[in-house]
């Protein structure tokens, strides 16, 4: 290696180190990180589940309303979720319960009130359920994926102890009972963040090349992040519920992931409890048009019961919540 290569390598930490603070002022007013990732979350969302529904003949402005109401609802739902799952974490003044800007936001939580928050306003317009989720599941994993730099601000989210080069450095007021003769650990969050955008590339591509029934990109997504979860939730060292030795969200992470597994294959298969939604769409000569004008099909036209396409040029014819153990260093 080159001597100025290798007194690069020497000035460098071996480490990830921690941020001095969690956010900055603008005048009086703190701005928080954590919020502030997820204002760049939601706008990326947006943004990309935009050029994904116009590229299937839909329009923007339903984007639009479905992050305008789905997003807080989202908030709410991930509050609960975490609320419900680790209220000792819970800051101990009567506003602890909104206090978002610390974290504590659960996943499933979010994504559950969310997605049925969306798809009720995606039915209100008439538009095609389906092909609306597949379009938004990558821009979820870009969000998510932002999202997770607001953990690295607050110092949460890390695994096991760790002497790893990418090891992320942890302040001892943030390090749990047990650890504080450790300073590096897993950087949990880093990992979750690559493995987002991994798998939204795939899916954007398995979207392109592949001949998937919609909602099974969806589908895909749920399986997807959840399998990871499964491992992430073997290395973190946070406070949890534990079930037979195990935190209570690997079990969650297992079923879902198991779960959204076997709803892809029953949509792809047709199984009608897969997608008991699923307009007759499917089915040659059955589209429609919502109230926007869009084809139920994504932008495609069906043919009518005349024969004729839409477009006139058809044919004729039990558990505890307790710290976790400590863990030794990897």
């Amino acid at each position: 290696m080159p001597p100025a290569l290798t007194s690069l390598f020497a000035l460098l930490p071996g480490y990830i180190p921690s941020p001095p603070d969690n956010g900055f002022y603008i005048g009086p007013l703190f701005v928080h990180a954590y919020g502030l990732a997820y204002v760049f979350a939601v706008a990326a969302a947006i943004l990309v589940t935009v050029r994904r529904w116009e590229a299937i003949g839909g329009h923007r402005d339903l984007v639009y309303e479905v992050a305008l109401w789905a997003f807080p609802a989202g908030l709410v739902g991930g509050r609960i979720y975490f609320l419900l799952t680790t209220p000792s974490q819970m800051p101990n003044h009567w506003w602890g319960p909104f206090a978002i800007w610390d974290g504590g936001l659960g996943i499933w939580g979010g994504v559950a009130l969310g997605a049925a928050v969306g798809i009720w306003r995606v039915r209100r317009h008439g538009a095609d359920v389906a092909r609306f989720m597949d379009a938004v599941a990558p821009a979820l994993l870009v969000a998510q994926a932002i999202g997770r730099v607001g953990n690295y601000f607050n110092q949460e989210l890390f695994g096991i102890p760790s002497k790893l080069p990418w090891a992320l450095e942890i302040s001892p007021a943030h390090r749990p009972p047990g650890y504080g003769g450790y300073a590096t650990f897993q950087p949990t969050f880093l990992y979750e963040l690559i493995w987002n955008l991994l798998l939204a590339f795939a899916l954007v591509q398995l979207g392109k090349r592949r001949s998937i029934k919609a909602p099974g990109l969806f589908a895909l997504y749920i399986a997807g992040y959840s399998a990871f979860r499964v491992f992430e939730e073997t290395i973190r060292i946070d406070y949890s519920k534990y079930i037979l030795g195990m935190r209570l969200n690997f079990f969650v992470a297992l079923m879902i992931c198991l779960a959204g597994l076997l709803w892809f294959v029953g949509i792809q298969l047709g199984w009608r409890w897969a997608w008991p939604g699923r307009r007759s769409s499917d089915r040659e000569g059955q589209g429609g048009k919502d109230r926007d004008g869009e084809g139920r099909g994504g932008g495609r036209g069906g043919k009518d019961r005349g024969g004729k396409d839409r477009g006139g040029n058809g044919r004729g014819g039990k558990s505890r919540e307790e710290p976790a153990p400590v863990r030794q260093p990897l």
